[in-house]
């Protein structure tokens, strides 16, 4: 299956926010399940759009298989990069795409372009529970970095760090 990865159409943004709203929902990502707040910020791709890099990856036939949000420059999706930085957040794959590379080709999509901007470093946040995410980055030379460990909610379970120094 060839994969492509690029800058998320407009008409494809609902299609984005609910792919990613989805993922999270349906693999027990949220604290609150279907009542959880931040499913309305998933489902908000056109915000992250305007703010961000809305990438999608899709297959030969054109079916959207996953999303990431690429911040490679602030604003208010920066929530753990510093000066130099790159982030990524909200990294999700269709659940019948996975196991097929989706996750890897968005990850290094915003690795090439964090490089490509000269960035010093790409920083993402995760929970703990996301094992096969960790696996990903870890294999990508990603390291986990509990110094930059963090709880975007108080009282939730802190986030986990990962960090690719480029």
């Amino acid at each position: 299956m060839d994969i492509t990865v690029r800058r998320a159409r407009e008409q494809e943004y609902a299609e984005a926010g609910e792919l990613t709203a989805a993922a999270y929902l349906d693999g027990g990502l949220l604290d609150f399940g279907a009542e959880d707040p931040y499913l309305e910020r998933l489902r908000d791709a056109a915000g992250r759009a305007a703010h961000a890099e809305l990438l999608v990856a899709q297959d030969d036939t054109g079916t959207l298989l996953g999303t990431v949000t690429f911040v490679g420059g602030g604003g208010p999706f920066a929530e753990r990069a510093g000066a130099g930085e790159g982030e990524f957040r909200m990294l999700a794959v269709r659940a019948e795409a996975r196991g097929r590379g989706v996750g890897e080709a968005l990850v290094t999509a915003c690795v090439e372009r964090a490089r490509a901007r000269k960035l010093r470093a790409l920083v993402l946040s995760t929970q703990h529970r996301m094992l096969p995410a960790h696996r990903l980055y870890e294999r990508l030379g990603f390291a986990r970095t509990p110094s930059r460990d963090w709880s975007p909610v108080p009282g939730l379970p802190a986030l986990w760090a990962y960090v690719l120094a480029l």
